[in-house]
């Protein structure tokens, strides 16, 4: 290696890996490859291309002798991050000048690390974005020349309801299928659109159906600001099956999720039912072998939810249309299972509402397990709120959900937004900003 040896945080012990089940049982199978390849002497360094991995240009090193350290007595020895902490110390010693770095996703390990004066790294290759500010909001602000500079060259109709523009000029290179534009300046005319087209140098905006206005209200709900109306306009579209909200607390993605869920499954019948999830934090484990059922033991995490039903069983002063009137607490609910992540694998969701709440803590591994459930007819919703991650190993640019925003941004059957605004309270827009 030219800039010098790697420490990767792993385990001294191999029987780490047992508690990590499907990485582990991949990680010792990589292992077993490597150290039986013809010629492979594990106390000089595994070559990692042994494998067919052309491009991989290291060496594997076990620590297959006690090494000499000293940490300081407040760090206890027994500990496996600190015997790890110890391994790179004497690596230091032993080959210094060569630079020895420690990679772990682990942001506590790294934080010690520094502290012990060595050398740290997060592992960058499963980072989508570097900085989470680059991460694609779903809309994009028209310049205010716009109707200047391309006035002219708009060719406009009406199908449908809705206005269609075709528009050419600079801004055309930045947008993409499903992004939404929109055009506000004082004195002029506004616009609202979602890109439906892009073909060659030249774009297709189609007008927006507003759900701010009480005669669009879904399941009693309206929307109350310019991004809430995009997202509705996403969840309400047959022909996007893949919908990514994020946004901070109370900036609506679960009401408008399950409002929108409601209103497929019970008015237009356009589903079967709703199937809601979310990432617990300590997804990955067992619910408990106590009695109860999945969705007993789900019922814990799922307080978001019953307090959103709580709302549209309301119908939000009686308006919610002739079902919400007769629709029961029971009736909803009879639409809505909740299920575990847990035991995702394998199933085939046809002709479903899928809500994911909490995204932002699933790995992109598991996003992709979550999201290839989907069967012919089924639409996922996806939400989170990307500065509250709970799990030291996630960052934002290496969230599941940031992984999905990213790699499904322009595919024609699927939209993304980001929310911006809160609508609970003036106390608790108040609260978040100087708390």
């Amino acid at each position: 290696m030219a800039k010098g040896a790697w420490v990767s945080r792993g385990a001294p012990r191999s029987e780490r890996l047992d508690h990590h089940q499907h990485d582990g049982r991949q990680t010792s199978r990589t292992l077993d490859a490597l150290a039986g390849a013809q010629g492979a002497d594990i106390a000089r360094g595994l070559k990692l291309d042994t494998t067919g991995h052309r491009e991989a240009g290291g060496s594997l090193f076990f620590q297959t002798e006690p090494l000499d350290y000293a940490l300081p007595t407040s760090l206890p020895q027994g500990k496996a991050d600190n015997q790890i902490l110890g391994v790179v110390e004497a690596l230091r010693d032993k080959y210094a000048p060569r630079e020895v770095v420690l990679v772990s996703k682990d942001i506590n390990m790294r934080v010690k690390a520094r502290a012990l004066g060595l050398d740290a790294e997060d592992y960058q290759n499963d980072k989508v974005l570097e900085d989470g500010d680059l991460l694609y909001s779903g809309a994009l602000a028209l310049p205010a020349d716009f109707w200047i500079k391309n006035g002219k060259s708009v060719e406009s109709w009406q199908s449908g309801g809705s206005t269609y523009y075709r528009i050419t000029g600079p801004a055309v290179p930045s947008l993409l299928v499903n992004q939404f534009a929109y055009f506000e300046a004082p004195g002029e005319q506004s616009l609202y659109a979602r890109v439906t087209e892009i073909r060659d140098k030249t774009a297709v905006l189609q007008t927006l159906k507003d759900y701010g206005s009480a005669k669009n209200a879904v399941w009693g709900v309206n929307t109350r600001n310019r991004e809430q109306n995009f997202a509705m306009n996403l969840l309400m579209d047959p022909e996007v099956d893949f919908v990514t909200l994020t946004g901070t607390a109370g900036t609506g993605k679960t009401l408008m999720a399950l409002a929108a869920g409601l209103t497929q499954v019970l008015d237009d019948r356009r589903y079967t039912e709703i199937i809601m999830t979310r990432a617990t934090v300590s997804v990955g484990e067992d619910i408990g072998f106590l009695p109860g059922t999945e969705e007993e033991k789900m019922g814990p995490w799922m307080g978001a939810l019953d307090d959103n039903l709580e709302f549209l069983a309301k119908g939000d002063g009686g308006n919610a249309g002739e079902w919400g009137r007769a629709a029961t607490n029971e009736l909803i609910r009879s639409r809505i299972k909740i299920k575990s992540l847990n035991f995702m694998r394998g199933r085939t969701f046809l002709n479903k509402y899928v809500i994911i709440d909490e995204a932002q803590n699933l790995t992109p591994k598991q996003m992709k397990t979550l999201i290839t459930r989907a069967g012919p007819g089924t639409k996922i919703v996806c939400m989170g709120n990307l500065a509250q991650i709970d799990t030291p190993y996630l960052t934002e640019g290496s969230s599941g959900l940031t992984f999905a925003v990213d790699k499904f941004k322009g595919w024609p059957h699927g939209g993304h937004i980001t929310l911006a605004r809160g609508e609970r309270s003036r106390l608790a827009d108040f609260a978040s900003e100087v708390l």
